[in-house]
């Protein structure tokens, strides 16, 4: 049969309309690139700004300074430690030795001894007893004012020194935490930035296959818009029906529906991305992937050295020092049933003094002398304190052992999925060549005037889902990628 003329408008206006789609959702995705900033972000500076705006990887890095300062804390308990006390106390009375004026019986040498000289009574001849207490003949007069001292102001101050010899092994296992604990810190710090890359990367790719899609979804649009055209002219020419025309308009409507969805979905991504990074939501950015290809074909190995995994995991890295930690803390436990000892020197000075009498000033002196405490009995409480820590190391060391299973799970499943991934991209570029080809047949067909509206919109619909496919294929392929570094512990990312 021969084409009469509407069909021949027709098929062009078709032709036009499916190469237009054709270049516009090719794999590379060729575009004019717009003006934002006068420069496109690539994913690297994605990254490095997510991980320099993130306030938990902020945090984090904080954790580690105050880890270094707990380090340089715990080293100080090696050196002596130096210490100075004062103060002022006013006493409300006097220190009075004596109650009154005192008279003290004074001995006499006889030849023989010291004895009392006491008086006599002239008819007996013996000792004067008055209140059942001998009289002495002669007294030392001993005034209360003598030993009555004036404490109302005192000064007192002290400088002490205080050199740890052994506390049980407790200072150095102190010092091996911190050190352990600073390490830690960094481990985690390391394992964020690790997830924030990945949710980058997620955030990253979404906007790319958008984007795509977008693209995909405009050009099927305008297909569906030029076949309705040319349709319209059909029935004016009277060769097409109305039913023709309401079958294209229905697909044309559902086409802007599903426009309008990815335009919106679109800019929910573009959103994410930027508080991602650490930029204000409204953030325009147009991104270096949605302009050039970047389908890595590079076959995903299929061996892996565990131990080597294990060695670069910092969340195994984690447990790891976990379990140093719990060790020394166990032998901190430990020191508490051990003795310890220590040197004590001190210079004390007050006012008023007793260096050479009661003096008003100040006076001081040396004192230097040892400290040891030893343990002797604590009904078994130390005891089980050093158990119940040995007993946490345990436990961290049966988390390490199921951890290292769980990632020989997980290193595998994310290989799986890779290889997977780039199955399904190689179907999906067949299919979309397949699907090039079939909708050629059908423009062909339908100039030829053996294929109908049907058929042309049946290859328009498997051409659409074809690219839709090999979309989501290419972006899936970069994120099976990218977490298979992760769980490897081989992402690699730049940061300060």
């Amino acid at each position: 049969m021969r084409p009469t003329l509407p069909h021949i408008h027709f098929y062009r206006g078709l032709k036009a309309a499916v190469s237009l789609a054709l270049i516009a959702s090719s794999a590379t995705m060729q575009a004019q690139m717009p003006e934002i900033g006068g420069e496109t972000v690539s994913l690297d500076s994605c990254r490095a700004m997510a991980i320099a705006n993130n306030k938990q990887l902020r945090i984090q890095a904080e954790q580690i300074r105050a880890a270094g300062y707990q380090k340089k804390e715990a080293f100080a308990a090696y050196l002596p430690q130096i210490d100075f006390a004062g103060g002022y106390v006013y006493n409300s009375n006097d220190i009075n030795i004596l109650g009154a004026d005192q008279h003290l019986p004074i001995m006499n040498f006889d030849g023989q001894g010291y004895t009392f000289d006491l008086v006599t009574n002239p008819a007996t001849g013996l000792p004067l007893v008055v209140d059942g207490k001998p009289v002495p003949k002669q007294v030392a007069y001993l005034p209360k004012s003598a030993m009555s001292f004036d404490m109302h102001n005192v000064f007192f101050g002290a400088v002490t020194l205080t050199q740890p010899i052994f506390m049980g092994g407790k200072i150095v296992a102190m010092n091996k935490i911190t050190g352990y604990a600073e390490e830690l810190a960094k481990s985690m710090h390391e394992n964020g930035a690790q997830d924030i890359i990945y949710a980058v990367d997620a955030a990253y790719w979404q906007v790319v296959s958008l984007n795509a899609k977008k693209k995909l979804a405009v050009s099927y649009v305008a297909l569906l818009d030029t076949l309705h055209r040319n349709v319209q002219a059909m029935i004016d020419q009277g060769v097409a029906t109305r039913s023709d025309l309401l079958t294209v308009d229905v697909k044309l409507n559902a086409a802007n529906v599903d426009l309008v969805k990815v335009e919106n979905g679109l800019s929910l991504s573009r959103m994410a991305l930027a508080q991602i990074c650490g930029l204000p939501v409204n953030t325009q950015m147009a991104l270096k992937d949605e302009y050039a290809p970047h389908t890595d074909d590079a076959p995903v190995a299929t061996t892996y050295n565990m131990p080597d995994v294990y060695s670069r995991r910092q969340d195994l890295h984690a447990l790891e020092l976990g379990i140093k930690i719990a060790d020394q803390q166990s032998k901190i436990a430990m020191s508490s049933m051990l003795p310890t000892a220590a040197l004590i020197g001190s210079y004390t000075v007050s006012n008023p003094n007793m260096n050479d009498g009661f003096e008003k000033k100040f006076g001081g002196s040396w004192h230097i002398g040892g400290v040891i405490r030893i343990p002797l009995w604590h009904w078994g409480g130390n005891y089980n304190k050093y158990r119940a820590a040995r007993t946490q190391a345990n436990i961290m060391r049966l988390r390490l052992e199921d951890a290292k299973e769980m990632v020989d799970l997980q290193v595998s499943q994310a290989a799986y999925k890779a290889r997977e991934a780039m199955k399904t991209y190689d179907m999906t570029r067949a299919n979309l060549r397949q699907a090039d080809e079939n909708l050629r047949q059908a423009q062909l067909g339908f100039k030829a005037g053996v294929q109908t509206t049907d058929n042309v919109m049946e290859a328009q619909t498997a051409w659409l889902k074809a690219n839709s496919e090999n979309i989501d294929a290419e972006i899936d392929v970069s994120l099976c990628r990218v977490y298979l570094s992760k769980v490897l512990g081989t992402l690699e990312y730049t940061h300060e």
